[in-house]
């Protein structure tokens, strides 16, 4: 009886095919590249080749300067021992994966003193989605992301938090009151998660999760959700996908 099998190629096995056979040929040429001379030599659409290229340079793998594309730092850092790649480095790939598997903005948060900012974040392409700022501090009372790393601090940090923070109201739902805070920061050490509901922005909701390496608070992975998307299906996703994802970077 015949055997029914998959084809060998799907559309995503076929494009990181294609995305492997540029890389090689561009390495192997050791020379700047114009697209359609890679198109022709390896047979890639150019409508197809222009969304790699273009994956490819922002991922570093790739340079481009003008029209032509060589080998860009990032090949060279996949060799390294590990030394060369950075915290952000590191979370990226697990945050473009819970972003793909959710399809609601990821995020992941470091701090600075009394704020945090995303160093890196990955949109929902849905049509209603929240943005997070790039290369913005934002304040740790009003963001999931915030209230998870309050709980990391020690009693005396956080004394000197509430002396010195000025708590700014963003929505009606901003959650200024020290004594509140704190029974939330007290919740999220026991958790290592902490919420917000529509403390930032009206309509979104945050979920994140405390991340820790070797013993050391070094950020958070946090999810924001559209409320009209978020009923008790999608909070359980979310609050699983976050634990194994952050267990994931936690083990390095």
């Amino acid at each position: 009886m015949a055997e029914l099998t998959p084809p060998a190629h799907n559309s995503q096995v076929k494009s990181a095919t294609r995305t492997l056979d540029i890389i090689e040929y561009v390495v192997a040429h050791n020379r700047p590249l114009v697209a359609q001379e890679i198109a022709t030599a390896l047979g890639i659409p150019v409508s197809s080749l222009s969304y790699l290229l273009a994956t490819l340079v922002e991922r570093n793998y790739l340079i481009r300067e003008g029209r032509r594309y060589l080998a860009g730092p990032g090949l060279a850092r996949l060799q390294s021992s590990g030394g060369g790649f950075s915290l952000a480095d590191r979370a990226a790939p697990l945050v473009r994966s819970l972003r793909v598997q959710l399809n609601e903005t990821t995020s992941f948060f470091v701090r600075y003193d009394w704020e945090i900012e995303a160093i890196v974040t990955e949109s929902s392409e849905q049509a209603l989605r929240y943005s997070v700022p790039r290369g913005r501090r934002l304040p740790m009372h009003a963001l999931a992301a915030g209230k998870v790393m309050l709980a990391a601090l020690s009693a005396e940090e956080l004394d000197r938090y509430f002396a010195e923070v000025e708590r700014a109201t963003f929505t009606p739902s901003t959650v200024t009151d020290e004594a509140e805070l704190r029974r939330q920061v007290a919740q999220a050490r026991e958790t290592g998660f902490a919420t917000t509901d529509q403390e930032y922005s009206i309509g979104i909701e945050g979920i994140a999760r405390l991340i820790t390496i070797d013993g050391e608070p070094v950020g958070s992975l946090s999810v924001a959700v559209p409320k009209v998307r978020y009923d008790r299906e999608m909070a359980a996703r979310v609050f699983d996908l976050l634990e194994r994802t952050a267990s994931v970077l936690e083990a390095g």
